[in-house]
């Protein structure tokens, strides 16, 4: 018995130390890439297609890349107008299960803008970067391989993180960099670089290259693996950090995006949209607290945005004019934001932004309560000047409960510059008040909270809204506030204006929707949906109540046409009548 303690004890006391010594040798990110060289080996360029349209010569190529001993052949693509000498130079790094596509924004504007694939073979594409078979994993598409992340395919952990996907993509991507740099209509001085969805991930990586002047992240930021797979929000109650895996360990201290920026030495913006759920931006914007002096950085956020930046996108072409062309532009400095309670005891935001002399708007968001970052449904407050400030009040249901807040400040240059989030449990900051109230009339605060809608006033002057977009439809967050939550038991009723007969589809949540018939009248109809008329998509079970989710969606049928339908008047019922 004796014999088994010791042993036991020997083992632990073993393993302890073994893992203590393999966490201390984790390599930071400038040691993990001191032994890449991204130029060097033959290019082997192929030229698959060439041809000029309209003044822009356009070209597909692959090109090799050596990656941990092994040959990857990358396809690239390739446009610039015809004729240029000295020009900036783009790379454009696409999104997750994505394809190359430069962006021609930038070619009509001068610049040689290159786009390459890493997601690999998938689907029937006839053109696709290939990987040998001791890189399989490089194949983002899990029907092929599938990523290595934190665990390896067999779902062992990770030891080195050099075993990891993104340790080739992000070889690839400064390889491709090193194409476009021995262009020779490209200025190699003046490089930048923009990346969508997963592409923005991999900025984070691309911004420690020296080449780089500028990178411009749209959503990826990093602080997926581990913080949002495990739902570690920052503003959990309890908040609670479960230990971390050997592999998580290696991979947030090596690999990770947000592990990057101590290092970042380009001038990093970062656009995202405030509910989009592919990157824990949450986090992301404290990493922005933590990047090295001297370099420059920004970042714009989208109310109620998921993978939408057309509102901040703009600021994209004055990032790069004034950080890789060198254009005299000028950029406002981080503005100074904070919660505090007004003399009733009510949270208000405080917002303070550079130059305030040149704010020409500044538009002030709140959110209640919900931890999870994409998950809140955030409220237009209404902001008042006075002298360089601006002030919004934020009403509550609940002095217990965090309220969230930021802002949108817009100079008289059209650039959008955004505060951080900020969050505050109101009876922590004094004598707070409540003074909101719950409501059943989920109209009541008009349609701000939906997605691809244009307001209006429909027959007998109601105010209700068309969807936009018949392809993505329209949906809202606002079931999320507490403020409009669905009461046990209720029902939804809405009223619909249709001339003539649609099909919609409802989607309640994440996976339970529901085919509704839109007859053809001349007059306001209107619809009364019990909870058990939506059914879950995965177990043919009905929805057991509304208040159980907390966003709706509307789509069309495929055949049908959502946008001949106008709606207004959500509310709940309380008796849920079958």
């Amino acid at each position: 018995m004796k014999f088994k303690k010791f042993t036991l004890l020997t083992l632990l006391t073993v393993a302890a130390a073994t893992f203590a010594e393999s966490t201390a040798a984790i390599p930071s990110p400038p040691d993990l890439w001191s032994d890449y060289d991204p130029d060097k080996g033959e290019f082997k360029e192929e030229i698959i297609k060439r041809e000029t349209r309209d003044g822009i010569d356009y070209r597909e190529s692959y090109i090799s890349a050596y990656v941990l001993g092994e040959e990857i052949r990358v396809y690239c693509r390739y446009s610039c107008k015809t004729g240029l000498t000295r020009a900036p130079g783009l790379l454009s790094v696409h999104g997750w299960m994505g394809a190359p596509s430069p962006e021609k924004k930038f070619v009509g504007d001068g610049w040689a803008v290159m786009a390459h694939d890493y997601c690999g073979m998938t689907g029937d594409r006839p053109q696709f970067t290939k990987y040998p078979a001791s890189l399989k994993h490089g194949n983002m598409d899990r029907n092929v391989c599938g990523p290595v992340r934190s665990t390896l395919l067999d779902g062992k952990d990770i030891t080195d993180p050099k075993q990891t996907s993104d340790y080739i993509w992000y070889a690839i991507q400064r390889r491709v960099l090193s194409y476009l740099e021995q262009q020779p209509e490209v200025d190699p001085t003046r490089l930048g670089a923009t990346g969508y969805s997963y592409g923005g991930t991999l900025m984070w990586h691309l911004g420690t290259d020296a080449r780089v002047k500028a990178v411009v992240a749209y959503f990826g930021i990093g602080y997926t693996e581990y913080w949002r797979n495990k739902q570690v929000w920052m503003y959990n109650v309890p908040y609670i950090e479960p230990p971390k895996s050997p592999g998580e360990e290696i991979y947030l201290a090596s690999i990770a995006a947000e592990a990057h920026v101590p290092f970042i030495t380009a001038a990093t913006l970062f656009l995202n949209g405030s509910n989009d759920h592919h990157g824990g931006h949450e986090r992301g914007l404290e990493s922005f607290k933590k990047f090295p002096k001297n370099v420059p950085w920004s970042f714009a956020i989208q109310a109620r945005g998921h993978h939408d930046t057309e509102k901040i996108e703009h600021d994209t072409k004055f990032w790069l004019e004034k950080h890789v062309l060198g254009k005299d532009i000028v950029w406002p400095d981080q503005p100074k934001s904070g919660i505090t309670l007004d003399n009733e005891g009510v949270p208000e935001l405080i917002i303070t932004p550079d130059s305030p002399e040149k704010v020409v708007k500044v538009e002030a968001f709140y959110a209640l309560k919900n931890p999870c970052s994409y998950q809140r449904s955030w409220r237009d407050a209404v902001s008042v000047k006075e002298g360089g400030r601006w002030i919004a009040k934020l009403p509550v249901l609940n002095v217990d409960d965090y309220v969230f807040g930021y802002a949108n400040i817009t100079y008289d240059t059209t650039i959008v510059h955004s505060t951080h989030f900020e969050a505050a449990i109101p009876s922590r900051l004094g004598e707070a008040r409540a003074t909101d109230q719950p409501s059943d009339n989920i109209s009541s605060s008009g349609y701000s909270a939906w997605s691809n809608i244009a307001e209006l006033e429909g027959p007998k002057g109601i105010k209700a809204f068309r969807s936009t977009n018949g392809q993505r439809g329209s949906g809202t967050e606002q079931l999320h506030d507490p403020k409009w939550k669905a009461p046990p038991g209720a029902s939804l009723r809405f009223k619909f204006y249709c001339t003539e007969p649609q099909t919609v589809i409802l989607t309640g949540g994440d996976h339970h929707s529901s085919e509704i018939e839109i007859t053809a009248s001349d007059e306001w109809q209107e619809m009364v949906l019990p909870a058990s008329r939506l059914i879950n998509r995965f177990n043919q079970k009905p929805m057991e109540d509304w208040s159980d989710i907390g966003k709706l969606h509307l789509q069309s049928k495929p055949g049908f046409d959502l946008t001949r339908v106008l709606f207004a008047d959500f509310n709940w019922q309380a008796t849920d009548k079958k």
